[in-house]
């Protein structure tokens, strides 16, 4: 009867590693097991995975320039550098060189990201900072300074022309 436990327990073992059936027939002579194939399943990534989605990319268009705000930490003075492309400002011992700035054609103000060069005082050999500041997520590629921090607030754009009606 043990043998028979056994038996049974490792053609089922069998039976899922193969995916397949285990029945048992009940005979005049005893207990019989018979061994049933299934048919493997197709792969379905929907069914499997479920239904998969991704934000559509927008088209970026190239602004004018860029808002930026800078703090100064030692003396808690903020304040608002409007900078057009290819020009820099000074803040505090900073310069500030922006490329570009550049924005979704329909979101000008909330998802702008700018190109920037940070130097450190009359320094131009290593910046401090050099890439993409993002508006959304200023602390995602900020900078590192221990008395400034710079983000970008939005582009500037052109503002629209006004049609004149005769």
């Amino acid at each position: 009867m043990i043998r028979a436990a056994l038996a049974f327990m490792l053609m089922a073992s069998v039976a899922q590693a193969q995916e397949i059936t285990v029945e048992t027939l009940d005979s005049e002579a005893g207990p019989q097991i018979v061994i049933v194939p299934q048919q493997p399943e197709v792969f379905s990534l929907q069914r499997d995975l479920g239904t998969a989605t991704s934000e559509i990319a927008s088209v970026a268009v190239k602004g004018e320039g860029a808002l930026l705000r800078g703090l100064d930490k030692l003396n808690g003075d903020v304040v608002d550098l409007e900078l057009d492309n290819g020009y820099s400002v000074a803040f505090g011992d900073l310069r500030v060189d922006m490329a570009e700035c550049r924005h979704p054609e329909d979101n000008a103000t909330g998802e702008a990201f700018a190109f920037l060069t940070i130097y450190d005082g009359t320094e131009t050999v290593d910046p401090l900072f050099q890439g993409w500041m993002v508006a959304s997520s200023p602390a995602l590629n900020a900078l590192d300074h221990a008395r400034f921090d710079i983000w970008v607030l939005r582009c500037k754009t052109s503002a629209p022309e006004e049609t004149v009606s005769e």
